[in-house]
Parts: structure tokens; sequence; C-alpha cells
């Protein structure tokens, strides 16, 4: 068993499929596929459930995941403490990262890793643009959602689970959503280039696109949650923007069983960038934090 097979387990678990962890991992499907079974194989135990579908984790294959994650993390620890000794971090980096997420995660993560390398002077650009990394002389973007296609090298961060919610006062007037359909009828509350896409949706092996309308649309995910709180319409957002509402009851869930996509947490960077020790830590840094 080799450190590099836990490395490619874990990410197909976090994948959830051969292919988006063998493109994660810049790696062949077929490779992936491969080093899995001889994994299973040395275990003798089977810890991936195959159908043309889905991949399912068997209960052995939980276990093995959470051993293995400890190890690969026991690892990143050790490498980071070897490369900390070896090299001290100096020089500038300019990074952009969403406003949202930036302000309600990131700012933490920023402030202990300059702590950690007081070395660096960090540029740190809050907006939800799609910056010109090159023309503009950013090290690394922080990008939540669809990547559009570029030479940009991209590395997979997370994830985050959206909601449709309002807030109860609303919904006593208007009365809940008891299907998508029925969302054309209520005021909605649009993040950005939803006022032209409208909102997409899936239950399983369904998938529905609804237009919808209301009184706002906006690039800030806070604006549109408060607006949402006052009881001015429904809103589609990331959870992590909207927990504190629904945990207080300002805010409460609807159509629970069609779900929107999730967010994917990428980081963004120039080819010429790759061999940079700064985005190598830093990387590896906001990996570790955000697992």
């Amino acid at each position: 068993m080799q450190i590099e097979d836990l490395r490619i387990y874990v990410a197909v678990i976090k994948a959830g499929n051969f292919t988006a962890a063998a493109e994660q991992l810049m790696l062949s499907k077929q490779y992936v596929s491969r080093r899995i079974a001889a994994l299973e194989e040395s275990l003798g135990a089977r810890l991936l459930n195959r159908n043309t579908r889905k991949l399912s984790v068997t209960d052995n294959g939980q276990l093995f995941a959470q051993h293995a994650q400890r190890i690969l993390d026991d690892v990143q620890e050790a490498e980071l403490a070897v490369s900390g000794r070896r090299q001290v971090l100096q020089g500038s980096f300019r990074l952009s990262v969403p406003m949202s997420f930036g302000i309600s995660h990131l700012s933490p993560f920023i402030a202990e890793f300059l702590s950690l390398h007081p070395g660096l002077q960090f540029q740190v650009e809050l907006a939800d643009r799609h910056v010109d990394m090159v023309g503009e002389g950013f090290d690394m973007a922080i990008r939540i959602g669809t990547l559009p296609d570029s030479s940009l090298i991209a590395k997979r961060l997370g994830e985050f689970r959206r909601v449709i919610c309002a807030s109860p006062a609303y919904l006593q007037g208007a009365g809940a959503p008891r299907t998508p359909e029925a969302l054309s009828e209520h005021l909605c509350l649009r993040y950005g280039r939803e006022s032209q896409t409208g909102w997409e949706l899936f239950n399983g092996d369904q998938r529905k696109v609804i237009s919808v309308h209301g009184p706002m649309v906006s690039n800030n995910g806070e604006m549109l949650r408060d607006a949402a709180v006052a009881g001015l319409g429904l809103i589609l957002l990331p959870e992590f923007i909207v927990a504190p509402a629904l945990a207080s009851g300002e805010l409460v869930t609807v159509l629970e069983e069609w779900q929107p996509t999730s967010l994917h947490l990428n980081a963004l960077y120039p080819q010429h960038r790759q061999r940079s020790e700064i985005n190598r830590v830093f990387m590896t840094f906001l990996q570790q934090k955000l697992a």
C-alpha cells in the first residue's frame, strides 16, 4: 500500500466518482480505477460499490477513509514542518477572493497564515468579479461556482450546499411553494445571472429550470439574505451565507426535496505560478483548514 493510493482513494470519496477525482488529481480515470482496485485487493475488502449511475461507499470503505485521511493529515503536517524549516517564505502575494466567503470564512485563515509567515506581504482584493489573473498580476484567486474555460490551473478546495429559504412572515402571507413550478408565482430575490437563467433544481434524475422574478437582483449574498429576512421574498443561496439566519429561525427552508446543485470552491492560478513556493504552501494550508 502506498501513500499515493490513499490520496487517490480520499479524492474519489470527496469527489463522488472516478472521473472528477481523476480530473482533480490530473490522472487518467483508468489509472485511478486500477489503483482503487489494487487497494481493495491488498486490503482484502470492498471499499466502494460501483454501478453505471453512481458510486457508494461500503461500511469498510467509510472506516478506511477516516484512517486514510488521518494518515494524509499527518504526512501533510510533516511536509509543512520540513518545508517551514527549509525555506522562510518572503515576498508579495496578490489574492482575489469572493466578498461574502472572504469575510465570513477566509479572513481568519489568511490572518493565521500571515502570522505563521511574517516575511510575506498579502494584497487581498474582495471581489465577486472574474479578475484578469495575468493582466492584473494576481497570484491566486479563490472562486465559488462554475469556472469559465481558461488556461488557468484549478485546484478543488471543497463545495457548498445551497438552499431555498424565506422568512416565516413571507411564507405566512404568500404560502410555501409545494412544487418548483410554484416558484414562478412567488417573489424571488435573485443572485446576479439568475435573472437571465432562472433557478435550476434537481430531485434525483429529475431536473427543472424555473424562471423567477422579484423586487431585487444583487451580486451580494448578504444583501439578498437581509432582504429575505425582511420578508421581501425567497432566496437561493449557499448555506454558509444563510446558516445563522436559519439557526435563529429568521429564515426557514422550503422545497427541500428539490435541491440546487452544490457550488464548488476552487483555487485558480496562472500556469507560470505552479512552481511558486508561496502558492504551494498557501494551497496546502487552505486545503487543511477547509477539509
